[in-house]
């Protein structure tokens, strides 16, 4: 959605009284963007309450892990106990400690900075400024300086790997949230100025002769109305009455005739829902209906069954556009209420890198549930940092070390680690903060260990960043006038991810290598390798040659940058 996702699409509706032009609404692609991301409430994979993972047949690998994992450290605790005195060296402790009260400001200012966001929508809200152009390239701008600003500050203060990199990926993630959010909230802006363009060009054309004004227009549409819910009830095999024609046996929910009956219920209410319009006196053609059966979750126009067609277009445009501007959740937030600088906090604290009106919600926030999260994450830090003190700090590859025997001595420690910092994050930080923003979608990695192919493993195993490139990257670029075909809308992903990785790398080692760069795009034709039928229907062999490949990529990395 970074371009223009507003497409008008000139046409002329005739009336007795002249030509009326206009451009009818359509979004590129905006409702297929929506669709292709979605929140609902889900557990995550390891929480307790996820009745899926605790029925596997394999769960008690994942205690097995756990044991193995604790036997493993207190073994290297007592080994190095018995040869130094000291259970662990501190010495990496000293390192990633380095200068972190001016990175814990550094950190906060940056984060708090975002919130210019909120003036800024609100000034393109009031009209100030127009989102197409030119708060777009002022959005883009703004972006490109603040990561400028992040890289500068990191070469400035000679942060140690850690330290820079974390500063790096956190200033990462700021962007694609503020992005997120100025692109939904300016893309919402055009809307609602095309809203009020459709509404008055409703409005002339009801008050045309052929209409005969919006109180007749009301009439047409109700009688049209009425007719529809009969049709349906027909086509449904219910009585007008609301009465089984099959001897009143119970109709099971999957029974297709279902779907009638709710469609008649949608227009039942509908016609009561003209009927108050119609009452109430003069009504602005811009009226919809919010339904609020279970059948209807979208805004309804009462013209949308107007006998004219040049009627019902312009109705069903702006019944279009008005769910578009409306959350399909409980509160039914509708824009602009959302600009506000309560929503943009909660927006920060929520972990997702997708803007939306409305997220699902929970019910409380449990404490106990909280403390897990933060015992675990503690608990799993001192694991990590324990293996990188004695298993990778020691063998840190240079130039004069075996090529092959630095792998092979990186080549676990360096998985263990993956699996340990994705934990961390996708396990315990998501859904910790997750439960303080009593977010209910907790969905934030799939089994990613069962992966059979390069892509597959990229939707699983980081989903906020993979929900992030689907709509504002590959989604977005396909429904742009430039028109991007799905090959290359992939390759436009897959080339911006990897040169992320790249900057971070670059930035980390204080060299510029491309080694990861070239792995990334390499994923393309292993990609294509994958969907080879006789590959695809080897599943056992895909999900090694994932875990050979994920493997020996880590420590070759190190290896490379280290090195070389």
């Amino acid at each position: 959605m970074a371009s223009k996702d507003v497409r008008l699409n000139a046409s002329d509706i005739h009336t007795a009284q002249g030509t009326i032009h206009v451009r009818p609404y359509r979004v590129s692609g905006s409702k297929n963007l929506s669709a292709l991301v979605s929140f609902t409430p889900r557990h995550s994979y390891f929480d307790l309450g996820n009745q899926r993972s605790g029925s596997d047949a394999f769960r008690g690998f994942y205690s097995l892990f756990w044991i193995a994992m604790f036997l493993l450290m207190l073994r290297s605790y007592v080994t190095s106990f018995e040869q130094t005195g000291y259970p662990l060296s501190l010495a990496f402790a000293t390192l990633f400690s380095k200068d972190a009260k001016t990175l814990a400001i550094s950190d906060a200012i940056m984060v708090f900075s975002t919130v210019l966001c909120v003036p800024f929508i609100q000034s393109i809200q009031h009209g100030w400024i127009p989102y197409y152009w030119t708060g777009l390239i002022l959005q883009h701008f703004w972006q490109a300086v603040t990561l400028a600003l992040a890289i500068t500050w990191t070469f400035n203060r000679e942060w140690p790997w850690v330290q820079s990199g974390f500063f790096t990926l956190h200033a990462i993630v700021m962007l694609m949230k503020i992005h997120s959010y100025l692109t939904v909230n300016g893309h919402l802006s055009a809307l609602t100025a095309l809203l009020a363009q459709r509404e008055e060009e409703l409005k002339t054309l009801c008050e045309t002769p052929a209409v005969g004004g919006y109180t007749k227009a009301l009439a047409d549409a109700k009688s049209g109305l009425e007719r529809e819910i009969k049709e349906k009830e027909k086509e449904s095999g219910y009585a007008s009455g609301g009465e089984q024609s099959t001897g009143g046996t119970a109709t099971p929910i999957e029974d297709p005739a279902l779907s009638g009956t709710r469609n008649a219920a949608g227009l039942r209410e509908r016609v009561t829902n003209v009927s108050i319009t119609s009452a109430s006196g003069v009504a602005p053609p811009s009226a919809t209906i919010t339904g609020t059966s279970a059948s209807s979750d979208a805004a309804s126009h009462p013209l949308l069954s107007h006998p004219r067609e040049e009627v019902r277009a312009l109705a069903t445009i702006i019944s279009d556009i008005e769910s578009e501007l409306t959350s399909r959740g409980p509160a039914r937030v509708r824009w602009p209420e959302n600009v506000t600088y309560a929503n943009y906090f909660d927006y920060l604290l929520v972990p997702s890198l997708v803007y939306e009106l409305e997220y699902p919600r929970t019910d409380r926030i449990r404490p106990l549930y909280v403390f897990e999260k933060t015992v675990a994450t503690f608990g799993t830090f001192t694991l990590l940092y324990s293996i990188v003190q004695i298993y990778i700090l020691p063998l840190t590859p240079t130039r004069d070390q075996s090529f092959a025997r630095s792998l092979l001595d990186l080549a676990l420690p360096f998985m263990l680690c993956y699996i340990l910092l994705f934990y961390i994050i996708f396990e315990c930080v998501c859904n910790g903060f997750a439960e303080l923003s009593r977010f209910a979608d907790r969905e934030f990695y799939e089994d990613w260990w069962n992966s059979t192919t390069w892509d597959e493993y990229a939707r699983k195993w980081n989903k906020p960043v993979h929900a992030f490139l689907l709509r504002h990257v590959y989604a977005s670029t396909m429904a742009s006038s430039a028109k991007f075909s799905k090959s290359r809308a992939a390759f436009v992903t897959f080339l911006l991810s990897a040169c992320a990785h790249e900057l971070v790398m670059a930035i980390v080692t204080k060299k510029i290598r491309m080694y990861l760069f070239l792995m990334q795009m390499i994923q393309i034709p292993l990609i294509a390798l994958g969907r080879v039928p006789w590959v695809r229907r080897n599943k056992m062999l895909g999900n090694v040659i994932f875990w050979m490949g994920l493997m020996t990529g880590l420590p070759l990395l190190c290896v490379a940058y280290c090195a070389y």
